[in-house]
């Protein structure tokens, strides 16, 4: 993972755009990692460079899991980490934005029926805050691209996940999806054996340009569009916009000598967006940081002055859905 480079940041800044636009952040993740610090401070650093963050959802990122006791329950000290950054959050010390008012942990859904005991404990560990889990599914055959948390191929259709996944849906949990842009049918699949879970895609289904697919980002483009497009059947999917940071689509933003500005990264992205938009309505869009991974190749504040280049020509309604509506209704907040 690229480590953010404050000092490159520095070199593209700009004004945060309609700055009074009320704006949920459906996804960042909090860690502590030798040389890479993104905890409570550094996330308020970022908020407050002049976009309107009111809320912000935490997802699961492996960080502070138990060092004792069954390995199931070990992510659960993820969300005892979190809500306590929260708590710290809601003394309103801190500023007006509520941190963490959604938390996404893990659960690894292959033991089966048998999470159900974790799935519970997460919820004790935060019962105001835990929203659902990410059980990451992202798997290509190329050894040019990894998967976070190695999952195995086909995992999405494996019986004993699928047993996993309906203790989701006994405990009213949300489910967000994280794969590659190749995996779209096995989301749908999913999503229509369980039409009573919440979905939440994460960053548009990782459209893939390294590797392989280097060089092919209007083949790829394609291939992701169709699939979308068979995803938008299933009413109970709501996709998060963003994720444009990360080396994985191929565009390398992060190689620059300069960050690029906000107006050439919407109009590079704008159609992926777009398409999303058009596909399952503004109401199950929304806007992502994704930080601090998308730092490797932006600034907040340019990155919500990207999605607002794109929302330009919506309405006043779809955008208050794209920019905080959706995130709350997705995660009960």
């Amino acid at each position: 993972m690229t480590t953010p480079r404050p000092d490159w940041l520095s070199l593209t800044t700009e004004e945060a755009l309609d700055p009074d636009l009320p704006i949920c952040d459906p996804h960042h993740h909090f860690w502590d990692r030798p040389g890479n610090r993104y905890m409570l401070d550094e996330l308020l650093e970022d908020t407050g460079g002049g976009h309107n963050i009111t809320e912000t959802v935490f997802v699961e990122c492996s960080a502070m899991y138990r060092s004792v006791g069954p390995e199931c329950m070990s992510p659960v000290g993820e969300t005892e980490f979190v809500n306590g950054l929260a708590a710290q959050s809601a003394s309103g010390k801190y500023g007006n934005t509520n941190v963490a008012a959604g938390i996404v942990g893990y659960a690894n859904l292959q033991l089966g029926s048998q999470i159900g005991e974790a799935l519970e404990a997460h919820i004790a560990a935060s019962p105001n805050r835990f929203r659902g889990i990410r059980n990451s599914s992202c798997w290509d055959a190329s050894p040019d691209i990894g998967g976070y948390k190695s999952p195995p191929k086909g995992l999405l259709g494996d019986p004993t996940f699928r047993r996993g996944y309906a203790e989701l849906d006994r405990l009213n949990l949300s489910f967000d999806a994280w794969l590659y842009h190749t995996q779209l049918g096995e989301l749908t699949d999913l999503a229509r054996a369980f039409p009573n879970v919440t979905i939440i895609m994460d960053h548009i289904a990782g459209p893939m340009g390294i590797g392989p697919y280097a060089g092919e980002q209007n083949e790829v483009f394609e291939a992701w569009k169709q699939g979308m497009s068979e995803l938008a059947t299933c009413e109970n999917v709501f996709i998060k916009l963003g994720g444009f940071g990360m080396p994985l689509d191929g565009y390398a933003w992060h190689e620059r000598n300069a960050p690029p500005s906000s107006e050439e990264i919407a109009t590079t992205m704008a159609p992926y967006y777009d398409h999303c938009i058009e596909s399952f309505g503004a109401d199950h869009c929304m806007f992502e940081s994704n930080f601090p991974v998308d730092k490797a190749s932006t600034s907040y504040t340019i990155l919500w002055n990207v999605f607002k280049r794109v929302a330009t020509n919506y309405s006043a309604s779809e955008k208050a859905f794209l920019f905080r509506d959706s995130a709350r209704r997705a995660y009960r907040i």
